[in-house]
C-alpha cells in the first residue's frame, strides 16, 4: 500500500478543474456500488473506470498523512497521543484512498459502559471535494463489519457539533439516534455543543 498524499484546504487549488471533474463522474459511479447495500462489497477495493477506492490500515508511515487530513476536515485539533494509538489500532482505524490520494480515514475505540461493550467513533470525514460519493458510506459500513465480527458491542456512537446539520442528515440515515446532549464538549468553536448520536445494534 502507498503511502499516497493527502490533497486539503489550501493545497486544493493545485487541483485543476478538469481533473476534480473527471474524479468526481469516477466517484458517482462507485456511489452507486456503496448504496446498494451490499456492505461486503461495498468495504472492498472497487475499480469503475478510472475510479480506484480502497480501504488501508493506519502505520506510522502514513499516520501524519491521517493528522493533515483530521486537520483540513474537522474544526478541533487531536493530540500527539491520539495519533500513537490509532497507529496500533489495527482494524479500527482505516485510510481512504483514491487511486493513491489519501481523502478519508474512520478512527474509532471500543470502550465498556456498565459491562457492555459499545464502539466509539472518534473521528470519520472525508476532503471536501470528495464528499456525496460514497466514500463516508464505505467507512461507515467498515465500523460495521468490525460490529458485525462481535456480538459483545451493543452499539455504536459518536459526538456531532450541534449545528453540523450534514453530519447528522447523514448518521440519522444509517439509523442513528440523538440520545443527549454534551454541553461545552468542544473548546475554541462555537457552538461548543455537541449530540450524542447511538445506533442500538440489539
Amino acid at each position: 500500500m502507498s503511502t499516497g498524499k493527502v490533497l486539503q484546504g489550501k493545497e486544493n487549488k493545485q487541483v485543476e478543474a478538469e481533473e476534480v471533474t473527471l474524479v468526481r463522474e469516477d466517484l458517482e459511479s462507485c456511489k452507486i456500488a456503496a448504496e446498494n447495500g451490499n456492505r461486503k462489497q461495498a468495504t472492498k477495493r472497487r475499480c469503475v473506470g478510472r475510479c480506484d477506492i480502497e480501504l488501508g490500515d493506519v502505520s506510522r508511515h502514513n499516520v501524519m498523512q491521517l493528522k493533515r487530513l483530521n486537520m483540513s476536515v474537522f474544526p478541533v485539533s487531536y493530540n500527539d497521543k491520539f495519533y500513537k494509538e490509532v497507529v496500533t489500532a489495527g482494524d479500527l482505524a482505516k485510510l481512504a484512498y483514491f487511486n493513491d490520494i489519501i481523502i478519508g480515514g474512520v478512527c474509532c475505540r471500543v470502550d465498556t459502559v456498565d459491562n457492555q461493550k459499545r464502539l466509539y467513533i472518534m473521528t470519520l470525514g472525508t476532503l471536501a471535494p470528495y464528499r456525496r460519493y460514497g466514500v463516508g458510506t464505505m467507512l461507515l459500513n467498515h465500523v460495521f463489519d468490525l460490529c458485525a465480527k462481535d456480538q459483545q458491542i451493543k452499539s455504536v456512537y459518536l459526538h456531532v457539533q450541534t449545528n453540523n446539520e450534514s453530519a447528522l442528515d447523514f448518521y440519522k440515515k444509517f439509523g442513528f439516534d440523538i440520545t443527549g446532549t454534551v454541553e461545552k464538549y468542544y473548546k475554541r468553536i462555537t457552538p461548543d455543543d455537541a449530540y450524542i448520536l447511538e445506533k442500538n445494534l440489539e
